[in-house]
């Protein structure tokens, strides 16, 4: 058990396994609300995910945008601390899973699932609340390790989200229905979880006005709503009274006599024919339309949505509005054990809730930086990112311990795109991109980016020069964690300058090589920026107070 402390708060993105994060770093019962979309293997079809095979890949690292999940042994050790020490209901069900599935991906992911969701139980509040997003391949299985960790009795609802108006078709005949929805199993850590209902109404157009309020007296349109509480909604002893003659059964009027007098007294209460007492329901007094757990006004973004980043599992910041408004209150903690691109962290950010977002790839935590300076501009909240290097001698320990990682956060530093997301493949020399405009054509031009972790040598700036060549590119970057050598400087200097017709008098190095050491120093990219911003500033309704104390780490 982790004890929490009092100390001033800071938002905090952690780059590393969320499973290790959350056991090492998060105390218990300190997070009010969670939301996660753990990665998937969207790729692959149901036949393949329940394969009979072993797979020799960690199941945690997920590679920049790669989303597969095989058995290893790292698996086998979630698998048997998960049996051995784990809650007995979670205990029995994994044991009953592996006897069904097999070892396969599916369980390899259910596995590496239940152990993450153990913890995210523990970090949550007595009165947070979870929503788990997937789709329609595992949440069956899910739903079963959900019910065994948070309780069965806290399942408040599986939220079916419709994504597509249409499903996505096929150029092949299919023999099912088309696939355009997602769930979000919602569940509580008890029942006295925080829940408005009221914060995200959806409002009624004139159409449902017209449909809805179809009733007219001489106060205007109304229609006829209950008094009376339904036989589903079970006895309540409180609201049994007499009214008027009127006495309901056990399960009671739908408010207090004194509320049901005033309702009367503005002449808002009818009786039918048959002698059963109902209300009028005016548009004051109900202007909007309660979300159900059927989801169909939120679309997924489309490909030219101002809010794309091409994240390829990126969800809108509608649905997680929704979810945020509906279960916190500012100042309240969010966590997003896979936040991807952010769009978890970027909401909570302008509803002014606290947040803690995890994810594995530096590329997510580099897009995620740039994502919150780029919309809140002087008005983010401070914020501290944790597990990236910070030295050069945590980044020579990065590049030691995993090279591709090295390169992700390298390139991270510089805001480049890898050119490769996966670990496979010929290397074809470049290892990232940038992009960037110098005039109003709207031609981007490119930035080539070659990071080395070990030895340089002069052939690196030859080899890098070829690369520009062939891929056509204005300059090119070698990025090194060593030291370059007097003839590779020399070697670079050759290349001469990029000017561009725009930026008159200004002028570039066509090859510029940068260590690690000067990045993490400050310094950075010579090449023509023109001032062109990302996203959307954002609005806040109001300021969190700076250096709020948080009963947290």
């Amino acid at each position: 058990m982790k004890e929490a402390i009092l100390i001033s708060w800071n938002n905090k993105l952690y780059f590393g396994d969320n499973f290790q994060i959350m056991r090492e770093h998060i105390p218990d019962e300190s997070v009010d609300l969670i939301y996660l979309d753990p990665p998937f293997n969207s790729k692959a079809t149901y036949n393949v995910l329940f394969a009979e095979k072993n797979g020799t890949q960690s199941a945690a690292q997920i590679t920049a945008f790669e989303d597969t999940w095989h058995w290893d042994m790292k698996t086998e050790e979630a698998y048997h601390e998960l049996v051995t020490q784990g809650p007995k209901k979670l205990a029995d069900l994994i044991l009953a899973l592996r006897s069904f599935l097999g070892q396969n991906d599916m369980m390899a992911y259910l596995v590496m699932m239940a152990i993450r969701l153990v913890e995210m139980h523990r970090v949550l509040k007595q009165t947070g609340s979870i929503y788990l997003h997937c789709d329609p391949t595992a949440s069956h299985y899910l739903k079963l390790l959900m019910d065994s960790i948070f309780g069965f009795n806290n399942y408040l609802n599986d939220i079916i989200w419709q994504r597509y108006t249409r499903p996505k078709g096929s150029q092949f005949e299919s023999k099912r229905y088309g696939v355009s929805t997602d769930s979000i199993l919602f569940y509580s850590k008890t029942d006295s979880h925080k829940f408005y209902i009221d914060r995200v109404k959806i409002p009624l157009n004139s159409t449902e006005i017209t449909k809805r309020y179809n009733l007219v007296d001489d106060k205007g349109p109304y229609y006829s709503g209950p008094l009376l509480r339904s036989y589903s909604m079970g006895a309540r002893p409180n609201l049994v009274y007499e009214y008027s003659g009127f006495t309901p059964g056990i399960e009671g009027w739908r408010m207090t006599k004194d509320k049901l007098a005033e309702l009367d007294k503005k002449g808002d209460v009818f009786w039918t024919k048959s002698g059963i007492p109902r209300r009028k329901v005016r548009l004051d007094d109900d202007p909007d339309k309660p979300v159900s757990n059927i989801w169909i006004d939120i679309l997924a973004l489309g490909s030219q949505a101002d809010e794309r980043l091409g994240f390829p599992t990126q969800k809108p910041e509608a649905l997680l509005e929704r979810i945020i408004k509906a279960s916190s209150n500012e100042g309240d903690i969010v966590l997003d054990p896979f936040c991807g691109c952010g769009t978890t962290i970027a909401v909570a950010e302008r509803l002014n809730r606290c947040w803690i977002g995890i994810d594995i790839t530096h590329l997510s935590i580099t897009l995620m930086k740039h994502r919150l300076e780029d919309t809140f501009k002087q008005e983010l909240s401070p914020y501290e990112v944790v597990g990236d290097p910070k030295d050069l001698t945590s980044a020579r320990a990065l590049a030691e311990h995993d090279r591709y990682l090295f390169e992700w956060w390298a390139l991270g530093t510089i805001a480049a795109r890898p050119a490769q997301d996966k670990k496979k493949g010929a290397d074809s020399g470049v290892d990232g991109y940038i992009y960037f405009f110098d005039d109003y054509s709207g031609k981007a031009k490119k930035i080539i980016v070659q990071v080395k972790s070990g030895k340089v040598k002069r052939d690196y700036i030859a080899t890098l020069k070829g690369d520009m060549e062939r891929e056509k590119a204005e300059i090119g970057i070698l990025l090194t964690l060593e030291e370059p050598t007097r003839p590779m400087k020399e070697e670079a200097a050759t290349a001469g300058f990029y000017e561009p017709e725009h930026f008159p008098g200004k002028i570039y190095p066509r090859v510029q090589i940068l260590t690690v050491e000067e990045l993490l120093a400050g310094k950075v990219l010579q090449y023509p920026k023109m001032a062109v911003g990302t996203f959307k500033k954002a609005e806040r309704k109001s300021k969190r107070e700076q250096g709020e104390q948080k009963q947290l780490f």
